[in-house]
């Protein structure tokens, strides 16, 4: 039998440990201590404080905005997603491959640059913005152009996770259905959606952590007005920069918090689903 060579790593075990230490130093000096001091700094004086900085009006208008944005935006690209993922999977047409890019393009695009597109179409001095001014409708610099910003950015991931799972399931079962007498909307309720639920969840899940976490083209749009079209990562930023640091890490813990949760999550459902995340 041909005698298997042993790997590098196996032959020198102190290279195998020099990676590991190289890996968990990046990790320390990139993460972990960041993350420690943010958690210190709002702790440092105690929790009465930290709760007094979570109550202060500007935090909490910041929460419910950044939630707003999230109750309009998820459930618009999520509809957007399995409409996107049902056309692309099971049709094909001139224009597959273009509308497949365009889904991309937020992943290749700055959201800064997106924002300052937006502004350059709906702002005052953009293309519709005389129209917009004529019908007293305002996009830019309040809550619709947070909306498009927000949407755009998280665009992708409700149907970069649906297509893989339709094109795998097959079409098998939704022509059964359809054979047996179900009409479109009972073969899609009925067949379609349980076979894609938890690529679905995945989706939802990744499009709401990227609502909620979206600085750079929320930024460009909102105009970050305390009170008024400032969300949580916007809060965080302007506080440090007015000196309210404590504010601002304990707004950076809650965001923090937000996002370990959605780890949580998506752990559950890849471990339950097999799902692997995308490149």
């Amino acid at each position: 039998m041909r005698s298997v060579k042993p790997s590098p790593t196996q032959e020198k075990p102190w290279l195998h440990a020099l990676l590991i230490v190289i890996a968990i130093g990046y990790l320390a000096l990139v993460l972990l201590i960041p993350a420690a001091n943010v958690l210190f700094q709002a702790f440092h004086k105690g929790v009465l404080p930290f709760l007094e900085n979570l109550l202060e009006p500007d935090f909490l208008h910041a929460v419910w905005l950044t939630f707003a944005l999230a109750l309009v935006v998820v459930p618009l690209n999520t509809v957007f997603g399995l409409c996107a993922a049902w056309a692309i999977a099971r049709h094909r047409f001139p224009g597959r491959t273009l509308l497949l890019s365009m889904i991309d393009l937020p992943f290749s695009i700055s959201p800064v640059v997106a924002g300052l597109m937006l502004v350059l179409v709906y702002g005052r001095n953009g293309w519709f913005g005389g129209w917009l001014q004529a019908l007293d409708i305002r996009v830019i610099f309040s809550f619709p152009g947070m909306v498009l910003a927000t949407a755009f950015v998280s665009l992708p991931f409700v149907a970069r996770e649906v297509i893989p799972v339709l094109e795998e399931i097959g079409t098998e079962q939704e022509e059964a259905a359809k054979t047996l007498g179900a009409n479109e909307w009972q073969t899609f309720w009925r067949v379609t959606l349980p076979n894609i639920r938890w690529g679905l969840l995945y989706g939802v899940l990744l499009t709401n952590a990227r609502v909620m976490g979206e600085f750079g083209a929320v930024a460009v749009v909102s105009g970050n007005v305390a009170g008024l079209t400032q969300t949580l990562p916007l809060f965080v930023e302007d506080a440090y920069k007015n000196y309210n640091t404590e504010s601002a890490y304990a707004a950076a813990v809650i965001l923090g918090l937000l996002a370990l949760v959605t780890l949580v999550v998506k752990e559950i459902l890849e471990r339950k689903t097999g799902i692997k995340p995308n490149a």
